[in-house]
């Protein structure tokens, strides 16, 4: 009996719909792709300018892009979810050629969870 029961739990979540997520809208292509300026809250915008200016200095935006829209960060391999925007920050503002002053990466590390959160990605 309880097999039964087990499978027929199985084959509902089976075909139970699937929660699906607002995927983060992008412009661009290939290493000219950029998050639609038009999704970002207006208290985020300037994390959106800081991001455009100081983050592209070491990386492409199609990094953060795929990083934020897959959960994975391209170049590591390691999972792209709140903990690691906190550690890529810290990370961020002992570069010394990042120029980002601690209300920077705080600034930024808010928008990116924030397009985490649009992505459906813890």
């Amino acid at each position: 009996m309880r097999i039964v029961l087990g499978l027929v739990a199985a084959v509902l979540v089976a075909i139970a719909p699937v929660q699906g997520y607002a995927k983060v809208k992008t412009v661009g292509s290939g290493d000219k792709i950029t998050f639609d300026q038009a999704q970002i809250p207006a208290d985020m915008k300037g994390a959106f300018e800081i991001m455009k200016v100081k983050c592209i200095q070491c990386h492409t935006m199609e990094r953060t892009v795929i990083a934020i829209q897959s959960g994975i960060a391209p170049v590591t391999g390691q999972p792209f979810d709140k903990n690691a925007t906190k550690s890529y920050g810290v990370k961020m503002l002992r570069k010394p050629k990042s120029n980002m002053s601690r209300e920077d990466v705080k600034q930024v590390v808010g928008l990116l969870n924030y397009l985490l959160d649009q992505s459906g990605k813890p």
